[in-house]
């Protein structure tokens, strides 16, 4: 709670000089209690022990008893060695209603920062439909997005188009040399296409590819294939024009299916840069030139160029290799290249990778570094699975997102159902759709990245305390206090929060002083989020928002016999927009109702 810390900061500074501490060192020890029942911050005392030849304990209790709760600090307690302090609920509700809490503006359209942030996520190979394998760099890296924009940056969020790469030639190779028909006999024995995406180019187009990988392991055409391939991302790798048209014409229809299977889910960019351009504007090429003029260049007997990165500390594949025999560049080159064009756009820069890219990564910043480049911040990530025997698939095929999206819709439609008999069917499938989505979404972004996990819808679509609906339906319940206020001839946007009275909060309702308590933390742990690239702490803030409004609504009458109590509706008021807010950092969809 940093709009207390100032305010704490010069009680403290009084209270330890008394006790002989003199300098302020103390300051950055300062945290948010590790439990809430016993304050707001904390300050642990095992550091002044030494000094004052005293225990933590005894010191912290010293603390206590010195320092007088006034009209910020309520009350001031000491927990074995910790001293904690609890602001008033009438001075958090003065700052709230002061607009001292900003609500901010997850659109992107008002920052109030000074700094600009590149964020390249996704990226995944345009060769087919967009799979349940790939969502979490899709969920995380936009979140990432919308959580900087929130906290006031401005943010471009980049994809990276990987459109000269053997598996975009494996595709192309496919629509030039199969026939649709040839292509339904090498997957007899596959699933067929979903009705629901014949018309969907990316779930047609897979096919080809899935046909071709399937000839490739084929004693008798293998070679034929692989050499045509491999011809193709050669002449692409050194710029052929044709060649890449031939690529982008393939990959560009597939691309697109996925990028509407990502709108489902919220998820768009700003702009798309295309691996190619690098290689064709002559960028690849100096650079190689200046990796080969390093002192730690090699060179193979096969005529390939690497840098030996083990003499620069790396541990275990300390070779990374820059250009082929042949002299034509890898896709780890380009990566370089598109590195520094990506910090001559931003000063900041964040890539979002699986766990198995962490050498690669490595290698690429050792490289960059090299060459007196900068490093960009990078969220690792680790993989999520669906339990055995949901969304079973054949022959090793993939699940499809859109048909995990389907299935969430439909499992969602049903609840809502069950909930609500009296709406519409298409009421309820609106409904189910932005609550499906929302939470395919919130439950990926609510378990830390670094963490594995197990997709299980009965998880994701709770209504209860730990999920997107839980969050959206305490949302729409401010919406349908402020449409009930309204009915009663109250302007809501008219209040004059300076002429609230708060009186009545000297013996302030338990729910009220949650809320108000959780309201001022918002915005600390949305940094913290944003800085540390940690999107589930801000989805964990957001479930305590929501359940904190629900004890406020519990405790607190908004509307009692006809009358409106104005100061619980303009906290109410304040809890939606930040609701609202943080859903839309979050990528959940707010509902008026549902």
């Amino acid at each position: 709670m940093e709009l207390l810390r100032s305010h704490v900061e010069l009680l403290l500074s009084n209270a330890l000089s008394n006790l002989g501490i003199t300098n302020d060192t103390w300051k950055s020890m300062i945290s948010p209690s590790r439990e809430r029942e016993m304050g707001d911050l904390s300050l642990p005392c095992f550091a002044f022990a030494k000094q004052l030849s005293m225990a933590p304990q005894e010191i912290s209790a010293q603390l206590a008893q010195s320092i007088m709760p006034n009209e910020i600090v309520s009350e001031v307690n000491s927990t074995a060695g910790y001293l904690n302090f609890k602001a008033s609920p009438k001075w958090l509700a003065n700052q709230i209603l002061a607009g001292k809490i900003r609500i901010g503006d997850a659109t992107g359209n008002s920052p109030t920062g000074d700094k600009s942030v590149l964020i390249e996520h996704t990226s995944a190979n345009p060769n087919g439909p967009f799979h349940v394998g790939r969502a979490r760099n899709a969920i995380l890296g936009d979140t990432l997005v919308r959580l900087n924009r929130l906290h006031g940056n401005e943010v471009r969020a980049e994809y990276y188009v990987d459109d000269m790469g053997k598996q975009v030639a494996v595709l192309a190779w496919a629509l030039e040399n199969l026939t649709s028909k040839r292509v339904e006999e090498i997957l007899a024995d596959r699933e067929p296409v979903n009705p629901e995406w014949q018309d969907k180019p990316d779930h047609m187009r897979v096919r080809w590819y899935q046909a071709a990988q399937v000839l490739r392991g084929d004693d008798a055409e293998k070679e034929s294939i692989e050499k045509a391939i491999g011809d193709m991302v050669h002449a692409s790798e050194n710029g052929d024009q044709s060649v890449l048209d031939a690529f982008e014409n393939a990959y560009q229809p597939v691309l697109d299916g996925m990028l509407e299977t990502l709108s489902r889910l919220r998820i768009g960019f700003d702009e798309f840069t295309k691996e190619s351009i690098f290689v064709t504007n002559g960028d690849v090429s100096d650079i190689m030139n200046q990796l080969s003029d390093l002192d730690i260049h090699g060179v193979a007997d096969n005529g390939a160029e690497y840098l030996d990165l083990g003499a620069r500390g790396l541990k275990g594949k300390t070779e990374f290799y820059f250009k082929r025999g042949d002299g034509s560049s890898l896709y780890a080159t380009r990566d370089i290249a598109y590195h520094i064009w990506k910090f001559k756009q931003s000063d900041n820069l964040i890539n979002v990778l699986g766990e198995d890219h962490k050498l690669q990564s490595k290698q690429v910043s050792m490289t960059l570094k090299e060459l007196g480049q900068n490093n960009p911040e990078v969220l690792f990530y680790s993989f999520i699975k669906l339990p055995e025997g949901k969304m079973s698939t054949r022959k090793g095929n993939v699940v499809f997102m859109d048909d995990l999206l389907e299935e969430a819709k439909a499992y969602a439609a049903n609840v809502v159902r069950e909930i609500r008999v009296d709406y519409s069917e298409e009421m309820i499938s609106e409904i189910a759709e932005a609550v499906g989505t929302s939470a395919v979404r919130f439950n990926i972004i609510k378990v830390s990245p670094d963490k594995g996990f197990t997709f299980r819808w009965e998880e994701a679509l709770s209504f209860d305390s730990d999920s997107a609906p839980f969050i959206m339906y305490s949302h729409t319940r401010t919406k349908s206090i402020a449409k009930k206020c309204a009915g009663l001839g109250i302007e809501i946007d008219s209040i004059n929060s300076s002429e609230i009275s708060l009186e009545s909060l000297d013996d302030c309702p338990n729910g009220l002083y949650n809320l108000l308590r959780t309201i001022t933390l918002h915005n600390d742990i949305l940094r913290r989020s944003v800085e540390q690239n940690r999107p589930n702490l801000f989805a964990n803030q957001m479930l305590n928002l929501a359940n904190a409004y629900n004890g406020f609504y519990r405790d607190c009458k908004v509307v009692e016999e006809g009358e409106v109590n104005l100061l619980y509706l303009a906290i109410s008021e304040i809890a939606s927009k930040m609701l609202e807010s943080g859903m839309i950092g979050l990528g959940i969809q707010p509902l008026e109702q549902m």
